[in-house]
């Protein structure tokens, strides 16, 4: 006596459920990664024992020859105030400091003081140890 099924069971596999999951991963990991906007600009950052990385809207660049730049365009030391403020348009924003550790503090201070008289957040950037 032969027994035979009604139901017959397919045996292929469908990738579209697996391109979905995958499709769904990629997006998940693009949105959650850190974004990092390296300085274009030749610095060489003094070290930090902990070093935060902060999403950097405007960039103050101070070279090791005092050239001043923001976002990688040159400004001159004194048009940084007027330069700044366009950038950060009256709202309150976070500046990253790229400053070589061989400038002398003074320029760090003077711009740190500019852009905290602008109500933006100062941050320091820093290479870990």
């Amino acid at each position: 006596m032969a027994f035979e099924s009604k139901h017959k069971i397919d045996s292929s596999f469908s990738m579209s459920s697996m391109t979905d999951i995958v499709f769904l991963l990629l997006i998940f990991f693009m949105l959650t990664s850190s974004f990092i906007t390296p300085s274009g600009l030749p610095v060489s950052l003094p070290s930090a024992k902990k070093s935060k990385i902060v999403l950097q809207k405007v960039t103050v660049t101070i070279t090791r020859d005092l050239k001043y730049y923001i976002n990688d365009r040159r400004v001159s030391r004194s048009r940084m105030e007027q330069e700044l403020q366009r950038e950060l348009n009256g709202e309150e924003a976070m500046v990253t400091l790229h400053i070589d550790k061989e400038v002398p503090t003074e320029h760090l201070v003077e711009v740190a003081g500019i852009a905290a008289a602008l109500n933006a957040k100062v941050s320091i950037a820093t290479k870990p140890n």
